[in-house]
């Protein structure tokens, strides 16, 4: 039993780095979601941004970024000073593998501790669609701290979800694991890459700034699962996927 427990480690590593030693593909099949994040989906606006530069630096030079901070105003409440309208906010990232195919998108388990997160807990979350579809996601709790000066030396703590999931040509998965085993598949018996789509969308609960009542974690949940649904009713082209 015990040699068991150090096999399966050693087996999933001699696996992906395989990938590295692939022959190279003579196709590249297209990812199913589109690229273009639309200006408004429903009561959300989507303001559109430039990716990081740690963003453009780590990943490969033809890496496609899409995007946004999502605001929607929440029901009768406004700010006392200014009389404007208080919003929820979604931070939205769509990143698209270039050719290099080992160089790409990866999980945001390893980037996000850059960003300022200690994460909590992960789950499957599988998101229900109304086209009778569903999206297998990644569900993470996390506990992001932003500093407040430029030295810093003193940090904000805000309680964070994170969904995010990987759009292929032909199929949608939470599972990195899956993911790769697919690469190589393709990559062996029909000399093939598919660009791959990583989307992830994450909100902060509890003690927001800007918002004077307390954001409860399922408020949030709620909110972050209808939104995504939507997202992937709009945006993935589902004649393309299994």
């Amino acid at each position: 039993m015990k040699y068991g427990i150090l096999i399966l480690p050693l087996l999933m590593g001699t696996m992906l780095s395989g990938i590295y030693l692939l022959p190279e593909a003579s196709e590249m099949a297209p990812s199913a979601i589109s690229m273009e994040l639309p200006k408004k989906m429903n009561t959300w606006e989507l303001f559109h941004k430039p990716p990081s530069e740690e963003e453009v630096q780590l990943l490969a030079d033809d890496t496609q970024f899409a995007k946004a901070s999502c605001l929607s105003p929440r029901p009768g409440e406004f700010d006392q000073e200014t009389g404007m309208r208080i919003p929820d906010r979604i931070d939205l990232s769509v990143v698209l593998s270039g050719h290099d195919l080992n160089n790409s998108i990866h999980r945001p388990e390893r980037c996000m501790p850059a960003q300022g997160h200690a994460i909590g807990s992960s789950n499957k979350v599988i998101l229900d669609l109304p086209n009778g579809r569903k999206v297998p996601t990644r569900r993470l709790l996390s506990i992001q701290s932003i500093p407040t000066n430029e030295e810093h030396t003193e940090y904000a703590s805000f309680e964070s979800i994170t969904y995010y999931f990987f759009v292929g040509h032909k199929t949608v998965t939470e599972d990195h694991l899956k993911r790769t085993v697919l690469d190589i598949k393709d990559r062996l018996l029909f000399g093939m890459d598919q660009r791959w789509a990583y989307v992830s969308a994450s909100m902060w609960y509890g003690n927001v700034p800007w918002i004077e009542n307390e954001v409860t974690r399922e408020e949030a949940d709620q909110k972050l699962r209808q939104f995504l649904t939507d997202l992937a009713i709009k945006q993935i082209d589902w004649e393309m996927v299994d």
